[in-house]
């Protein structure tokens, strides 16, 4: 059964495909039938994938019956240029996980939140156990307040009215007053560590990289036994966080 419908859902994704370049050609739009001839489909068939692909976003009806490209294409588009510039900075993720033997992260700020975008890691460097989402833990954590501390009053304090900060572990702060009075604490350019206050066992490291005019944090995870080895890894990671920030900046 499964070698038989195979044939036609391949046929159906290339129609669809067919369609949408078609669609594409016509900076106004274009309607069904002109599409139909265009891609040498039956009219049946093309009202049928363009209305599946209206639903899902693909592609939007206007009032006049025409088609056009829809939003979701270019959600993947701006995808896609996100996991290019990724690609270009994914290699000074490994060698600083290699360099200093700890899981690399990368965060991103959009949308109102912290947004882990990478984390590089490898059996002898493995990531931090992720047991409360970054979106939740911005206080707890060294990327998360390595953003926070680079916010100005008015976006920190939005961030923080819709952000409760939970108790993780004993030493995560949980007062709004003692939170800004730390990150205020850390001079401007140094980095921000986090001393067991997402996850008992762990300490991390982070300072500020920017993609354009995106703010995010590059930082790195270690076992409590190694704190010692924070101080040197800071270094490493100033330097690191500059060549990021390049490679995020560099147009695609």
């Amino acid at each position: 059964m499964g070698a038989r419908e195979a044939p036609t859902l391949i046929s159906s994704v290339q129609r669809a495909f067919r369609l949408l370049e078609a669609v594409g050609a016509h900076e106004g739009g274009a309607p069904a039938k002109q599409l139909a001839r265009e891609t040498g489909l039956a009219l049946a068939t093309a009202y049928h994938l363009l209305r599946t692909l209206a639903h899902d976003g693909y592609v939007r009806k206007l009032d006049d019956g025409a088609y056009v490209l829809g939003e979701r294409l270019g959600s993947l588009h701006h995808a896609g240029q996100t996991q290019a510039l990724l690609s270009r900075v994914r290699p000074v993720l490994g060698a600083l996980r290699d360099d200093l033997s700890a899981a690399a992260y990368l965060t991103f700020y959009e949308d109102g939140e912290i947004r882990v975008a990478e984390i590089v890691d490898s059996p002898r460097a493995p990531r931090a156990e992720l047991w409360v989402g970054f979106e939740d833990a911005g206080h707890a954590t060294a990327l998360g307040k390595c953003v926070l501390r680079e916010l100005d009053d008015e976006a920190r304090r939005e961030y923080l009215s819709r952000h409760a900060l939970a108790d993780l572990t004993p030493r995560t702060i949980t007062h709004r007053g003692e939170l800004l009075r730390r990150l205020d604490a850390f001079p401007e350019t140094a980095p921000v560590t986090d001393l067991e206050e997402y996850a008992l066992g762990t300490v991390c490291v982070a300072v500020p990289v920017y993609r354009g005019d995106t703010l995010g944090s590059l930082g790195v995870s270690l076992r409590t036994h190694r704190s010692a080895t924070l101080e040197g890894a800071s270094a490493r990671l100033l330097a690191a966080a500059r060549r990021v920030t390049r490679g995020l900046s560099l147009t695609i």
